[in-house]
């Protein structure tokens, strides 16, 4: 080589020197950071991904610490509701030992009154106090906000939302529509308004049977005032139905649905097909008959155009979206072809337990309130009725309907700790366990793409020291090789 001016052999080991040295720094750099992705150039597919799945794996980790929450508010309220629930039970006791006037004395008795308003106080306090960082849980302040403006007052009975994904808090309306009644079992005395002979007959349901007796010439008014009296006794109701030369007596069980029934059967006296006087039949100008056993009918509709569960005249819906129970009026289950509507503008307890927030991830429940001005039932009245001076108290003389609002105050516990039960075990619980194991794989994934092997780093790291070296020893060379060329200057 003569020429000096350009030294192609120093330019190559120069550029390959920068090679090696960028090679050995990105080296550094990974086995520094730990990751084989420091920037978008070294990896510009790879850093799109596991951007995404670090997105994913922050709203994952999010959702278990939501859930994780969610079931200390649940188990917050369930302990509560225990002590709501042993208090109750100490109640019922109270009541049917009230009941037994014969053995206590006066004092024994308001004793117990005594007992049961302490209780009922209890349960205010306790639905008063309860509370979760600073959230009442069981005054109300967590069940949904239901404008029933829109819906008769003659339609529903009870009403009570359990579940409603509000979308943005935007207000969901709900849409009922029956299109076939409720029915409640049914028998008919029909004839000439009097029997004839005197008559035994049996009458009963599923809450239970008894036996009546009517001399002959007994009026249909004094049937249906003898068969009433026992209503409590045989869940079978009577009343007149027709006019004049017409009247029957019709017998209803009080409940409806095809789990009620009616039954009544002629145990001696009139035989079925007289017609001089009150004769047995299944349907009204029907055969007559000695036995009739007839079942009601579940009612048949829609809410929000999806098929309604129905038992007797109660609507239940159960979606990802609603969850609702309405108990319909016995005036609205008898009629068909009817419809309704409400709103649930708000209210209600919202969970996010996914990794995004959207209807898929979001849980909402509803828990209402257990002051006892709320457990029991519009039918019979409510749990403070029962303390001293109230309609219902313990020394007055409803302790039947006292028993019933207590049995429906425990009802609505227990159901209301069975929900939040189901909510924590099957929705929480479980909901924890698969992010847990869908956050384990997507972190797998995405340290597969972004971290660093430092094995294959360690080696690379090595070839690039050698390759520098070797590099700069090549460099030296090539840099002296034009010198030679003073050689021939003598």
């Amino acid at each position: 080589m003569s020429r000096i001016n350009t030294n192609i052999a120093s330019m190559n080991a120069m550029s390959s020197l920068v090679a090696n040295n960028k090679d050995l720094s990105t080296r550094l750099g990974r086995l520094s950071s730990g990751l084989r992705i420091n920037a978008g150039k070294d990896d510009p597919a790879g850093l799109i991904a596991s951007e995404n799945l670090r997105s994913e794996m922050s709203g994952l980790q999010a959702g278990i610490n939501n859930s994780t929450r969610a079931s200390s508010v649940i188990a917050t309220t369930e302990g509560a509701l225990n002590e709501i629930s042993a208090l109750l039970v100490d109640i019922r006791g109270l009541l049917v030992n009230n009941a037994n006037t014969g053995g206590l004395s006066q004092e024994e008795l308001d004793a117990n009154q005594l007992q049961v308003d302490s209780a009922i106080n209890t349960i205010q306090r306790i639905s008063n106090a309860t509370e979760f960082e600073g959230i009442k849980l069981l005054n109300g302040n967590l069940d949904y906000v239901v404008d029933k403006s829109a819906l008769a007052e003659a339609a529903v009975e009870e009403l009570h939302v359990n579940k409603a994904l509000l979308i943005d808090g935007a207000a969901m309306e709900v849409n009922i529509s029956q299109s076939v009644s409720a029915q409640t079992g049914l028998a008919y005395f029909n004839g000439s308004g009097t029997s004839t002979t005197a008559m035994t007959i049996q009458i009963g349901s599923g809450k239970g049977t008894t036996e009546l007796t009517f001399a002959a010439g007994t009026k249909n008014s004094a049937m249906v005032t003898a068969i009433n009296n026992v209503k409590e006794v045989t869940g079978i109701s009577a009343n007149i139905s027709g006019g004049g030369a017409t009247d029957y007596i019709t017998l209803a069980s009080v409940d409806f649905g095809t789990d009620a029934y009616a039954s009544v059967e002629i145990l001696s006296g009139q035989q079925s097909g007289a017609s001089d006087g009150v004769v047995l039949e299944a349907t009204v100008g029907g055969a007559a008959e000695d036995t009739v056993k007839d079942y009601g009918v579940n009612a048949i509709a829609t809410i929000n155009g999806s098929q309604a569960i129905a038992d007797g005249k109660m609507l239940k819906i159960r979606t990802s979206m609603l969850d609702a129970e309405i108990d319909l009026t016995n005036a609205a289950a008898l009629s068909g072809g009817w419809s309704a509507s409400f709103d649930i503008t708000g209210g209600g307890a919202d969970f996010a337990i996914g990794s995004k927030v959207d209807a898929i991830n979001m849980e909402s429940i509803g828990i209402m309130s257990v002051a006892p001005s709320q457990l029991g039932n519009a039918a019979d009245g409510y749990l403070n009725t029962l303390k001293t001076g109230a309609s219902n108290s313990l020394v007055g003389d409803n302790l039947f309907t006292a028993q019933r609002i207590v049995d429906s105050a425990i009802k609505d516990i227990s159901t209301l700790r069975g929900r939040l039960g189901a909510f924590q075990k099957n929705t929480l619980d479980t909901n924890i366990n698969s992010l847990t194991v869908t956050l384990e794989n997507v972190t797998a994934s995405e340290s597969a793409i972004r971290d660093a092997d430092f094995a294959a780093e360690t080696a690379a790291m090595t070839r690039a020291q050698v390759l520098q070296q070797a590099n700069t020893s090549v460099l030296s060379i090539a840099n002296a090789g034009p010198q030679s060329v003073l050689a021939l200057l003598g």
